[in-house]
């Protein structure tokens, strides 16, 4: 794929995709048409932020699927997102695992994304 594939931030370089089991942050099943609501409007709002290419949620499995640009999104605006809609990222250890090692891999991403090269044989600025 190359970066025209994408929508505008998104480059193939830093692109990644994460896959996060949900669940809502009450456990009340009682309000499942107003569930359903917040998650058609949580998909509108990922879907929107700058950096995200592709959002999708599986009902069955409850499996929420992000692809995006870690150097403009990452795990942890992701749950600010979630939080705001009555979601949160699934308490299981395979969860937790998942998303300890998306948040490592994120910030690794985005400092990468950020280093300015330089190079070591260079002579220091002022001497020839």
């Amino acid at each position: 794929m190359s970066d025209f594939e994408h929508r505008a931030g998104v480059s193939e370089m830093n692109f990644v995709i994460r896959h996060l089991t949900l669940e809502p942050l009450n456990n009340n099943n009682n309000n499942n048409n107003d569930n359903e609501n917040n998650m058609s409007v949580l998909l509108a709002e990922i879907d929107q932020s700058f950096g995200v290419d592709n959002v999708s949620f599986n009902e069955n499995s409850k499996i929420l699927t992000v692809a995006y640009d870690a150097s403009h999104f990452d795990v942890e605006r992701l749950e600010i997102i979630l939080e705001k809609y009555s979601y949160k990222i699934a308490s299981s250890w395979w969860n937790h695992l998942k998303e300890s090692y998306y948040k490592f891999t994120d910030q690794n991403i985005k400092d990468n994304a950020e280093h300015q090269p330089s190079c070591c044989h260079k002579p220091p600025a002022g001497k020839k």
